[in-house]
């Protein structure tokens, strides 16, 4: 069955962190495509909505957005993922993956779209705190 290793990446603090599904918990995955909004749930994260962002097969060939299906073909690349080109108009033959998750991939990259939202009693005291430890201090500039 399938195993996949999912990195979570987070835009906004620029971490990432590994979360390993395996066997049942995977199945909601294959079939997905690059590109797609799950919901975070599948990947034991609930409340978050999660973007497939890449990944990479068995052999490690990475996903391409613009091959279909689930298929690894040779195709003659100038630019984009899988080759970095070195000169201008350079073109290379590279073995890549398609870009739908099937059980021969091992890593899917993913990255947070949406965050759980907070109840407003949560956001609340955290503001007002910041308000009273910054007016003591306009009131110390203001008085010399």
């Amino acid at each position: 069955m399938a195993k996949f290793k999912i990195i979570v990446s987070d835009p906004e603090t620029g971490k990432s962190q590994l979360v390993e599904v395996e066997e049942s918990q995977a199945v909601p995955l294959i079939g997905r495509k690059l590109g797609e909004v799950i919901d975070g749930a599948a990947v034991k994260l609930s409340g978050y909505k999660l973007k497939i962002t890449g990944g990479s097969d068995k052999d490690g060939f990475p996903m391409r957005p613009n091959i279909h299906g689930g298929v690894r073909v040779s195709a003659i690349l100038s630019e984009g993922v899988g080759f970095h080109p070195s000169q201008s108009g350079e073109r290379k033959r590279k073995t890549l993956r398609g870009n739908v998750i099937t059980d021969a991939i091992v890593q899917i990259n993913m990255k947070i779209v949406e965050k759980p939202k907070k109840s407003k009693k949560e956001a609340k005291p955290k503001a007002e705190e910041a308000k009273e430890e910054s007016a003591p201090t306009e009131e110390a500039a203001e008085a010399t």
